[in-house]
């Protein structure tokens, strides 16, 4: 399976925005798939994610009430709506998949596959 994900951008601060995460096999609605996000000089963090199974998300605490995770399964496509978004938000954006649920979702290296990223970059 491989990653695409697309609808970074340049906003200004209280801005939204939609990212998408597009994968190229149907069996990607079997996935669970994460977001990350790395700023220049620090680390990868997690951002949000949703069960291949159930549907049930997990957020950042930072994030939570502006970033929503969803999924279309006809699209093969995951989505993060962000909004309200702040300068802080400035970072690379990455989509990541796996067969399955980690109760360590929150770890960039439980997850095995990786979108090449989209960059978001929020002014002030």
């Amino acid at each position: 399976v491989q990653l695409q994900a697309s609808g970074g951008g340049l906003v200004q601060a209280g801005a939204s925005l939609r990212l998408s995460c597009t994968a190229s096999e149907r069996t990607f609605s079997n996935y669970a798939v994460g977001w990350f996000r790395q700023a220049p000089g620090k680390e990868r963090e997690f951002v949000a994610a949703i069960r291949e199974s159930n549907g049930a998300t997990r957020y950042l605490d930072s994030v939570k009430g502006r970033f929503t995770i969803t999924r279309d399964r006809a699209k093969n496509t995951v989505y993060l709506d962000m909004s309200s978004l702040k300068p802080e938000d400035t970072a690379l954006y990455y989509c990541a998949a796996r067969a399955y649920w980690t109760v360590k979702y929150y770890s960039p290296i439980e997850w095995h596959l990786w979108g090449q990223g989209t960059l978001v970059t929020v002014s002030s």
